[in-house]
C-alpha cells in the first residue's frame, strides 16, 4: 500500500510540505533547546535555598514544551490551511489563543502551587521562621481559584461568548445566592479577614471576655473554626463571630504579671517598712523575674483587720505551668520574710473593747435604786 501510494504521490499537489517541514525542525529544535536550559537550570538552583527560582523552573518546565508544541501545531495547521481554504481552519485563531490561556493558567496554578508547597517545606524556610501553614494554603487555594476563574473567562471570550452577559448574568445569581447564604458567605469573609489581620493562628491560645470562648485554636476553616477548650471539648465557633467580639491572645504576650496584695496585722506596723523593703530586694534579686518590666511593693491600705501592701511585678517566662511555680517561690518566700521578721498575716478579726461600769452607774443608767 506504501508502495502503492508513494507511485500516485505527487509533490506538486502539496506545496505546503517543505515550509511544515521548517516548522516542524523548528518545533524539534526549541524543544531540545528548553529542555537541555531546563536540565542545567535545575542543577543550578539545586545549589541554592531559594524557594523562588525552583519553584517557577518546576512550574514553568511542562508547561513551556507545551507551549511549544501548542503554538508550533497552530502554525502548521495554519500553513495547510492557506494552500487547502478549507472552512475547518478559520477557527484556528481561536483555538489557539484558547489554547494559550489554558498553558498559561496551567502554569501559574501549578506555580502558586510549588510555592505553597516550598514555604510549607522546613528544607526552604527553616523550622525557627515564623510560618502560619494556614494562612499559606488558604491563601494558596484563594489565588489558584481566582486564575481559574480568570481563565474561564478568557476561553470563553475567545470562543466568542459575551463576557460582558457572562458577568451581567453572574451579578444577578451572586445577588440571589448572597441573599440565600448570606450566614454563609458572612463566615467567608470572616475567616477571610482572620487570615489577612491574623489576629490569632493554630496553636495559640485564644479567649474572648465578650462571649465564653477560650481554649487552644485547632483548625481555621473557610466557615468555621475548631478551637479545643481546657477541658478537651472541641468548641465550633463561626468565622462571622470574629468580626463582632473581641478576642484576647494570651500566647502572644511577651511577660506575665504577679499582681498580689498582702495584708500583715495591725501589731506588725513597725516591721512593715522592713518588710516591703525585703520583699522588694528578693524580687530584685530573683532569677525568673523580668527587672525591665515594672516592679513595685508598696504599702497600699488600711484594711478592716490588715495592713495591705501590694506586689507588682512581671515573670520572664509566658509558660503557663512554669508561670505558676514562679508566682509560688514568690508568695512562699513573701510569706517566709514576714515571719522570718516575727510577723504574721492577717485575718478577719474582730476586737470588743469593754469600758469598766460600776454597779452604781449601771443602776442609774438602768434607774433601779438599791
Amino acid at each position: 500500500m506504501l508502495k502503492q501510494w508513494w507511485e500516485r504521490f505527487q509533490p506538486e499537489q502539496y506545496p505546503w510540505m517543505g515550509d511544515v517541514f521548517i516548522v516542524v525542525l523548528v518545533i524539534l529544535t526549541a524543544n531540545l533547546i528548553v529542555s537541555r536550559l531546563t536540565a542545567r537550570l535545575a542543577l543550578k538552583f539545586a545549589n541554592t535555598r531559594n524557594l523562588w527560582d525552583d519553584a517557577l523552573l518546576e512550574a514553568a518546565r511542562k508547561p513551556a514544551l507545551l507551549m511549544i508544541w501548542a503554538v508550533g501545531a497552530s502554525h502548521v495547521l495554519e500553513i495547510i490551511g492557506r494552500s487547502t481554504k478549507a472552512e475547518i481552519f478559520s477557527a484556528l485563531d481561536s483555538l489557539r489563543a484558547v489554547a494559550v490561556v489554558l498553558i498559561l493558567g496551567w502554569f501559574l496554578v501549578a506555580l502558586v502551587r510549588q510555592v505553597e508547597l516550598r514555604l510549607l517545606s522546613d528544607d526552604y524556610t527553616g523550622k525557627d521562621e515564623p510560618i502560619d501553614r494556614t494562612t499559606v494554603m488558604a491563601l494558596g487555594k484563594l489565588v489558584r481559584t481566582a486564575v481559574i476563574i480568570v481563565s474561564g473567562l478568557m476561553v470563553l471570550q475567545n470562543l466568542g461568548y459575551s463576557i460582558s452577559g457572562v458577568l451581567a448574568f453572574g451579578g444577578i445569581g451572586g445577588i440571589a445566592v448572597g441573599f440565600a447564604a448570606k450566614d454563609l458567605l458572612a463566615n467567608f469573609f470572616g475567616g477571610l479577614m482572620v487570615y489577612l489581620d491574623r489576629p490569632f493562628s493554630v496553636g495559640d491560645w485564644i479567649r474572648s471576655p465578650d462571649k465564653n470562648i477560650e481554649g487552644t485554636v485547632e483548625n481555621i476553616g473557610w466557615r468555621q473554626t475548631r478551637i479545643r477548650t481546657f477541658d478537651q471539648r472541641p468548641l465550633y465557633v463561626p468565622n462571622a463571630t470574629f468580626t463582632q467580639i473581641s478576642v484576647e491572645n494570651p500566647s502572644r504576650m511577651l511577660n506575665r504579671r504577679i499582681y498580689e496584695t498582702i495584708g500583715v496585722r495591725y501589731q506588725d506596723a513597725a516591721r512593715l517598712p522592713e518588710i516591703i523593703d525585703r520583699v522588694k530586694n528578693m524580687l530584685e534579686n530573683h532569677a525568673d523575674i523580668d527587672l525591665a518590666k515594672t516592679l513595685i511593693v508598696n504599702f497600699n491600705k488600711y484594711n478592716a483587720s490588715s495592713l495591705d501592701f501590694f506586689v507588682y511585678t512581671f515573670t520572664k517566662t509566658t509558660n503557663w505551668v512554669e508561670y505558676h511555680k514562679i508566682k509560688q517561690d514568690v508568695l512562699l518566700k513573701v510569706l517566709g520574710i514576714i515571719h522570718e521578721l516575727g510577723g504574721d498575716v492577717a485575718f478577719p478579726t474582730t476586737t470588743v473593747k469593754l469600758d469598766p461600769i460600776t454597779i452604781e452607774n449601771a443602776q442609774e443608767r438602768s434607774g433601779v435604786k438599791a
